[in-house]
């Protein structure tokens, strides 16, 4: 199983950045994918959120408006990042969770620093 996340980097404040999660080695189409990040000193949270089926998303309130999350049929899961504050600074994660054995696959992190 991998989970490689690429796109992350250094923005400006309004900037914006694609980040990107390449899967292979389990059955993508059946696993919920996420974004989840860390900042230094603060505890992992949930970004997004995208079904298997790709028909419902979720967002934490403080990208809502900014993020988008994308799943396509060639086992990537993309996160559109717009208007970037400082404040969404952090190692962003690929998740891929089994829904029926609630296991967890994770990427290894992007940096993603937003400043000027």
């Amino acid at each position: 199983v991998q989970l490689v996340e690429s796109g992350g980097g250094l923005v400006q404040p309004g900037g914006s950045l694609r980040l990107s999660c390449a899967a292979s080695g389990f059955t993508f189409s059946w696993y919920v994918m996420s974004w989840y990040r860390q900042a230094p000193g603060k505890e992992r949270e949930l970004v997004a959120a995208i079904t298997s089926a790709g028909g419902s998303t979720n967002y934490a309130d403080s990208v809502k408006g900014r993020f988008t999350i994308s799943r396509d049929t060639k086992n990537t899961v993309s996160l559109q990042m717009n208007s970037l504050k400082p404040e969404d600074t952090a190692v962003y994660y690929c998740n891929a969770h089994d829904p029926y054995t609630r296991y967890d696959y994770w990427g290894q992190g992007t940096q993603v620093t937003v400043s000027s």
